[in-house]
């Protein structure tokens, strides 16, 4: 039985290719949004017109537009101005089921007790889910979220992107007592990266999807390029989903894991603590390693089933 869950995401050339998976490994409920990568009306059409790409007929429904305290932060240096930059942009046909992405995240979640919340974006809508419907804390299934690291970060030196978007909605989601909390941060999404033989292995395949995600590729590792040394770009937010239908591929640690909100140098870092003793509640799941060779073969197959028959 495939696994039951919200994608709460900001797309994202990355998230984009979530999306794409999840449609084919997962039983998708819903994809919520929020401001993130991008604005939170671009995240948006973002989100439905790759609903519309890969034929998921999932709701989406718009979230929160800005973090719970600081101004609202986006990656344009990495996703360009609309989030998805690269492909021909295909018009959107479909418009959001709602704007109130946090009440279908509480009803979803009260109505049904195996679903699991796969945010791979800043955690604004799940921390404000929480704070307004706490018992479903130990109604969901899990949390898998793409962000934070168990090391260096990638918008600053201490920390990732999504949770330094809104490292107070992040301190929330860390601190609410998720009985199965994974983190997929930059320390293990590093290690699952694509290059230009990924993109040509997508441009054989040959189908609408993977041409579009071949795209969107090509513009993503361009701009990591520019900005960092690396080879090959990493694949981060598909983690977080592989994590739910694959967890055989990954090496986790339980660890406590707290949410730098107030550092002159730290705000954002995920502060794992490795010292494996003392009396703090292991909160999280760190993911450490990832079968590389395995998950892309899943990655490309995966993509391969969008070929027509």
């Amino acid at each position: 039985m495939k696994p039951r869950i919200i994608i709460d995401c900001d797309p994202g050339h990355d998230d984009a290719i979530a999306i794409m998976m999840a449609a084919r490994l997962t039983e998708v409920l819903g994809i919520t949004t929020v401001s993130g990568n991008a604005p939170l009306d671009l995240t948006t059409d973002n989100a439905l017109l790759l609903a519309d790409l890969i034929g998921l007929e999932a709701e989406v429904h718009a979230g929160a537009e800005k973090p719970l305290l600081l101004p609202a932060r986006h990656a344009a240096e990495a996703h360009g101005k609309t989030g998805l930059d690269g492909p021909v942009r295909p018009d959107v046909t479909r418009s959001a089921t709602s704007f109130d992405a946090v009440r279908f995240i509480i009803e979803t979640i009260r109505k049904n007790d195996d679903v699991w919340l796969v945010p791979i974006g800043p955690l604004t809508n799940i921390a404000l889910a929480v704070q307004q419907a706490p018992d479903i804390v130990k109604r969901v299934a899990g949390v898998s979220i793409m962000g934070g690291s168990a090391g260096a970060g990638n918008v600053t030196p201490t920390a990732e992107f999504n949770v330094w978007a809104d490292p107070h909605a992040a301190a929330i989601v860390f601190n609410a007592g998720f009985e199965t909390l994974l983190m997929a941060g930059l320390n293990l999404t590093h290690q699952f990266g694509i290059d230009e033989a990924t993109i040509a292995s997508l441009r054989e395949i040959n189908n609408s999807v993977t041409l579009f995600a071949a795209d969107l590729f090509e513009f993503y590792l361009a701009s990591y390029q520019k900005r960092t040394r690396g080879q090959r770009v990493p694949l981060h937010d598909p983690c977080a989903v592989l994590a739910v239908t694959h967890p055989e591929i990954f090496t986790f640690e339980s660890r406590t894991v707290h949410v730098e909100t107030e550092g002159k140098h730290t705000t954002g870092m995920t502060v794992v603590d490795e010292r494996g003793w003392g009396d703090q509640p292991l909160n999280c799941k760190v993911e450490y390693a990832i079968d590389r060779d395995r998950g892309m073969d899943i990655f490309l197959e995966t993509m391969c089933s969008y070929t027509a028959k």
